[in-house]
């Protein structure tokens, strides 16, 4: 199994702005609810993760053309 890096899922989460700009919030929300309801906890906490990403760059906290910095 290849594990994604944090800039990975930063690369992941810009593109889904970039293809569907606030509509990638719904997409993610939309994938944390029906992956809890199948018990798919990884992939709920992998959605959960990118969802953070995806409001960080909605809200201009986080420029993905920069690389990230984890504290």
């Amino acid at each position: 199994m290849m594990h994604m890096r944090t800039g990975d899922l930063c690369e992941l989460a810009a593109d889904l702005v970039l293809e569907h700009g606030t509509a990638a919030r719904h997409l993610a929300q939309h994938a944390i609810i029906a992956l809890a309801s199948d018990g798919q906890s990884e992939r709920v906490h992998f959605w959960q993760s990118l969802s953070l990403l995806l409001d960080d760059i909605l809200a201009r906290r986080l420029d993905p053309s920069v690389p990230l910095t984890i504290h």
